[in-house]
């Protein structure tokens, strides 16, 4: 039976550096790396990563804790952190929150626990210092990404000042008549997002002296389809309507501009609309955008805790500021001249 010791031979490698590159393991130069990969494909070997466990304590799995894989930017995270396990030779297992409270403390409570993993990333929870210290009992390290994470190192980005940097585009274009959609009070209780963005706009509205209109303020789910159904009543609903609108997601500012056509407005000659979030089908509606890079988080993520499982040691426990990017399509303008009431 070939072994690594073959392997090894074959690639002029050391048993050492071998074992390192086909693990996935960082400190491997490309070539090792290619030489150890091209040998054991010649030789039909593959590493036995029960074995490798068994000498080093070590899985080769990621845990990844999110509170839905339905929602775009979760999914996103999820996407970038994957490709980067694969790249690293790592297998990557979900855990899916969004059943309830039973489901959130069985994951918290037992299956981390099992220590099946060697290393955590817990994506956009607020969690409760019980469930913190939950977290930090499994002794593995841990990052967190889109909020705070007392004791572990954290990546997010700021929510606060993008939501107002959304809003001053806006005011900045000369729109005073700006309408805001948050997310809803479900959203409130897991990731604390749409009270922050909504507090950013808030922020920003009130330092330009703009009037924030109790009536054009609304919710949604994150959704197109139900960010559409709430456009609806916000631009059809009232005598007077907005001339601007900042969502907290652009799905949900896509649902605003599907919304938007149904009432004959064009954007952004009647109604300028902005988003949060880099989706892809942005590029297809025009939306200008503020670009989260949300696969990239979990890339960062990732090579965050290989870098430290590696020199076997745990991430410093930082909070870093993932850095955004405006961008400016065709869904934003200058205010119409006069507005009238829909009828």
């Amino acid at each position: 039976m070939t072994g690594i010791k073959d392997v090894a031979e074959r690639s002029g490698l050391s048993i050492a550096t071998v074992s390192r590159a086909l693990s996935g393991k960082n400190n491997v130069s490309a070539r090792s790396r290619e030489l150890a990969r091209h040998a054991a494909a010649e030789l039909g070997f593959v590493l036995s990563y029960h074995a490798s466990s068994l000498a080093s304590g070590r899985t080769h799995n990621i845990g990844i804790v999110v509170p839905s894989v339905h929602r775009w930017y979760f999914s996103a995270v999820v996407e970038g952190a994957s490709a980067a396990l694969l790249d690293a030779g790592y297998d990557l297992t979900l855990y899916n929150v969004s059943e309830g409270h039973k489901r959130r403390r069985s994951v918290l409570n037992d299956f981390l626990l099992r220590k099946r993993v060697d290393a955590v990333i817990a994506v956009s929870l607020v969690l409760k210092e019980s469930e913190i210290q939950q977290l930090m009992a499994i002794h593995r390290p841990i990052v967190g990404i889109g909020g705070p994470l007392p004791g572990a190192s954290t990546i997010r980005i700021d929510d606060s000042g993008i939501a107002g940097a959304a809003t001053r585009h806006l005011i900045q274009l000369g729109h005073t008549k700006v309408a805001h959609m948050t997310g809803s009070s479900d959203y409130e209780k897991d990731f604390g997002l749409p009270g922050i963005r909504q507090g950013g706009f808030t922020k920003a509205m009130k330092e330009t002296g703009t009037a924030v209109r109790p009536e054009w303020q609304v919710s949604a789910d994150f959704t197109i389809q139900g960010a559409y159904a709430s456009a609806r009543q916000l631009l059809g609903g009232a005598a007077e309507r907005p001339t601007a609108v900042f969502a907290a997601s652009d799905e949900m500012a896509i649902g605003t501009i599907l919304a938007a056509r149904d009432f004959g407005l064009r954007v952004p000659e009647d109604l300028s609309v902005i988003g949060i979030d880099g989706h892809e089908l942005g590029g297809v509606f025009g939306l200008t955008t503020i670009d989260q890079d949300a696969r990239g988080q979990g890339e960062l993520a990732v090579q965050r805790l290989l870098a430290g499982l590696d020199r076997g040691t745990a991430p410093e426990a930082t909070d870093t500021e993932y850095p955004t990017r405006f961008v400016i399509r065709s869904s934003t303008a200058v205010p119409p001249a006069d507005v009238a009431p829909l009828r």
